[in-house]
């Protein structure tokens, strides 16, 4: 179901499904609950098993039942979505970036972001963010260079 193709005799998560359950396990973890706990929240709606296979990308979930996950998590569903890659393929690891001597900085600048989109749910960068935190990193690789 959740499945795009095998490869040598293995099955291959569908991209999509894999990206869709990160963000469903990361709206569940930020509610600070355990699949258990979303079962029993939800009185069995959601077993454990289920939500989990979602998360990982080895169940492809219903539009009608991902809506009302996210109702369960209080998240707008639009915010779990996974965005289309950009068109020159670039991609920005957030936790990457976090973890680095920018982190700060950067970090700084997407809980501004979140807030004017009011959109907390989501750590996403749009194409027109990109040459902000471009600018962030690039005064802080000028700084590290100097010292």
């Amino acid at each position: 179901m959740g499945w795009c193709g095998r490869r040598e005799g293995v099955h291959v998560p569908d991209e999509f499904n894999v990206s869709l359950g990160k963000r469903l396990r990361a709206a569940r973890r930020r509610r600070g609950w355990s699949l258990g706990e979303v079962e029993n929240q939800t009185a069995g709606e959601f077993k454990a098993s289920v939500v989990g296979a979602y998360e990982r990308g080895e169940r492809a979930i219903s539009v009608h039942r991902f809506v009302r996950l996210a109702q369960v998590y209080e998240v707008v569903p639009s915010e779990l979505l996974p965005v289309a890659a950009t068109p020159d393929g670039m991609v920005i690891d957030l936790d990457a970036v976090a973890s680095d001597e920018g982190g700060e900085l950067v970090e700084r600048y997407l809980a501004a972001i979140q807030l004017l989109r009011r959109s907390p749910g989501t750590r996403e960068v749009r194409q027109s963010d990109r040459a902000i935190i471009g600018s962030l990193l690039s005064g802080v690789e000028s700084r590290i260079g100097r010292d």
